[in-house]
C-alpha cells in the first residue's frame, strides 16, 4: 500500500440535474421568519418608491442614500450615497451608490412620512393570528 500522498486522487463523482433543495423553493416561513417576511415586505415597498433612508452600520457609519432594493436576506441597495461623516470616513465620498450586507446593519432610518402604522399593525395582527 502506497502512502496517501503518493496515492493518484479518485475523481470526482459530479451529479447532474438541480438538487432537490433547489427544485423544492424555500423552505415555509415560520415564527421569527415570518416577522422578517414582513420586514422585508415592507422594505420592498419603500425601494418601489426610492424613498430616502440612513443606515447604520455596526461599524459605527451611517450613510443616507436612496433606496434601489432589498432581498429576503435584508441585503440593502442605496443610490445617491452620502456619509454622514466625511471627516472620519473620507474613504466613502466618491461613491454614489452601494450595497450594504444585511448582517451588518444595525438600524435603518425612516422619514416619519413614509411610514404608516396603522396597515403595519394590522399587517402584524394578521401574521399573530395566522401563526396560532
Amino acid at each position: 500500500v502506497k502512502p496517501f500522498w503518493l496515492q493518484r486522487p479518485r475523481p470526482i463523482k459530479r451529479r447532474r440535474g438541480v438538487p432537490p433543495s433547489v427544485r423544492e423553493g424555500p423552505p415555509p416561513l415560520d415564527g421569527d421568519d415570518a416577522s422578517m417576511s414582513l420586514f422585508y415586505s415592507f422594505l420592498r415597498s419603500l425601494a418601489d418608491r426610492n424613498v430616502q433612508v440612513t443606515v447604520e452600520m455596526k461599524n459605527d457609519v451611517c450613510i443616507t442614500g436612496t433606496l434601489q432594493s432589498a432581498d429576503q436576506f435584508l441585503n440593502l441597495m442605496l443610490a445617491n450615497i452620502s456619509v454622514n461623516d466625511p471627516d472620519r470616513y473620507p474613504h466613502f465620498l466618491p461613491f454614489k451608490n452601494c450595497f450594504i450586507r444585511g448582517s451588518v446593519v444595525r438600524y435603518v432610518h425612516l422619514p416619519a412620512h413614509e411610514v404608516d402604522t396603522d396597515s403595519l399593525q394590522e399587517s402584524c395582527k394578521r401574521e399573530a393570528k395566522q401563526g396560532r
